[in-house]
């Protein structure tokens, strides 16, 4: 009786193992051609906002462009930049931005009328902050 359930016991598990092992090699190959779920994640799109302290000043009486810069390091160095004529030109006003994601720069014009500035980091630009001189 002893022999007859061993058996029966090595039996009972060779077939739960050959069993499992079979539902294994049969999934094995299927999950290998499913194509793996991809997580795309953007880089966050960088971005600068701009405001100056005055929207009218005198003929060389200094203001602040003042912003934000998000998906900009820390450190890097923003630029004022104003429009004559049809080109933007960079001004000698530069700061970097600070670990808050912060910036502030003080600028002084001598063009007279409505100046366009905006605040440049590579390729990233503010959006256009008006400043009248007189």
């Amino acid at each position: 009786m002893n022999r007859a359930f061993r058996y029966v016991a090595v039996g009972a598990i060779a077939v739960s193992l050959l069993a499992g092992g079979s539902a294994a090699a049969f999934a094995a190959p299927q999950d290998l051609h499913s194509p793996a779920p991809v997580v795309a994640t953007a880089p966050a799109a960088a971005a600068l906002t701009a405001k100056a302290s005055a929207t009218t000043v005198n003929a060389w009486q200094e203001f602040r462009i003042s912003g934000t810069a998000k998906g900009i390091k820390a450190g890097t160095k923003v630029t004022v930049q104003q429009k004559q004529g049809t080109k933007w030109v960079s001004l000698p006003a530069q700061t970097p931005v600070n670990a808050s994601g912060t910036y502030s720069v003080r600028v002084k014009l001598g063009i007279k009328g409505v100046n366009q500035l905006r605040m440049g980091a590579g390729s990233t630009v503010s959006p256009v902050v008006k400043v009248t001189v007189r």
